[in-house]
């Protein structure tokens, strides 16, 4: 036993056990600083996916390196890691089809990490451009995971693309308001609301005649990031200057018709503070 134990060569252990050590060290600190500089001179989109075929292409050499001094003929395991890989892709072409919807993704530059987009009704902040996904980390701090090809099928709205928007105030007023009026007051609204951009100016839309109301549609600029403050600064002033103005905003109203063969109505009466149910009957 102990003549077994010392005739084996440990040298080409030692080689293998420093190739892992170094050659996965050495490629972590490569990883970080190819990351680094592609993130630094374009954008952390590229530079994450630099990165990453920094590391699978490190991966596969020290592999290759490691089954090369352990004698193993590369020839016939390149062949048949080939004859694999072919029905390998035949029977994964999904994911054949996520891989090339990835490189679409990227080249068309539609989206980066940290953009806000919405797909599908889903909103949330791009997390990673992967291979086979696009990962969405959603408002309510949930995971949205969307394959590639899905993304490239769908329509995808960039809302952080540019650096403001436009936010559209829905607006109803009474038959019975003048209309000129109604534009003085918001527009003069939007120029003392804090968010509202002067340029490109507040523009107000005629929507239409409804059922029970005059119906308008007011377009005001803001900053990309002051889109919720003013939506909610923007309403209530409107609510408040119309309530000041003696503007009424309609609401629906609901009539009851009792036919003759349903049963009466309860009627609730109050008066002096008192509630008097009255049923009434037909007549």
């Amino acid at each position: 036993m102990t003549e077994w134990f010392f005739s084996i060569d440990y040298i080409p252990v030692i080689r293998i056990l420093l190739m892992l050590i170094i050659g996965f060290l050495l490629l972590f600190l490569l990883r970080r600083y190819v990351t680094k500089i592609i993130s630094d001179y374009y954008t952390a989109h590229y530079g994450m996916l630099a990165g990453k075929v920094v590391y699978y292409l490190g991966v596969v050499i020290i592999l290759v390196s490691i089954l090369h001094e352990m004698g193993f003929s590369l020839g016939p395991l390149l062949g048949a890691a080939g004859i694999v890989g072919l029905a390998i892709t035949f029977a994964s072409q999904t994911t054949v089809s996520n891989l090339i919807s990835g490189i679409f993704i990227v080249a068309e530059k539609s989206f980066e990490i940290g953009d806000i987009i919405s797909v599908d009704g889903n909103v949330g902040s791009v997390l990673s451009i992967d291979s086979l996904s696009v990962k969405v980390r959603m408002f309510d701090n949930r995971l949205l995971r969307i394959p590639n090809e899905t993304v490239l099928k769908s329509q995808v709205f960039n809302i952080t693309r540019f650096p403001i928007r436009r936010v559209e105030f829905k607006v109803s007023v009474a038959y019975k308001e003048d209309m000129d009026r109604v534009r003085t007051i918001l527009f003069d609204l939007a120029d003392k609301n804090e968010f509202a951009l002067q340029e490109p100016k507040p523009v107000l839309i005629f929507d239409g005649f409804g059922s029970s109301s005059i119906d308008f549609v007011f377009n005001v600029w803001c900053a990309r990031t002051e889109f919720l403050d003013i939506r909610n600064s923007l309403y209530p002033d409107i609510k408040k200057r119309f309530d000041e103005e003696g503007i009424e905003i309609p609401f629906p109203h609901l009539s009851l018709y009792k036919g003759s063969v349903t049963e009466p109505i309860p009627v609730s009466i109050t008066q002096g503070g008192l509630n008097q149910t009255k049923t009434e009957g037909n007549t």
